[in-house]
């Protein structure tokens, strides 16, 4: 018996790539972008948990994909990889 459904974003790495491709249809501004332009959708569209954005976007800076400034407010992207967010 399956008394849980499987979380589409528990994998960070599956988070993380959701953030990315959320941050790419962000316009920059000064070439940052406030993290609440990409929490609102992230969990509240999305229906992603806190837990899921905070894994998802730890993956994502440690794979050198997003820079978060050290005051959390917020991130960068990177010059990800052609292929990052083709998957």
């Amino acid at each position: 018996m399956k008394l849980a459904t499987e979380r589409s974003f528990s994998d960070p790495e599956v988070a993380a790539r959701k953030l990315v491709e959320i941050v790419a249809g962000i316009e920059p501004v000064d070439g940052r972008i406030h993290i609440e332009k990409i929490n609102a959708p992230f969990l509240f569209t999305l229906k992603g948990r806190a837990s899921e954005f905070g894994a998802g976007l730890a993956y994502a800076v440690d794979e050198g994909w997003l820079m978060l400034h050290e005051s959390g407010t917020y991130v960068k992207l990177l010059a990800p990889g052609e292929d990052l967010l083709a998957k």
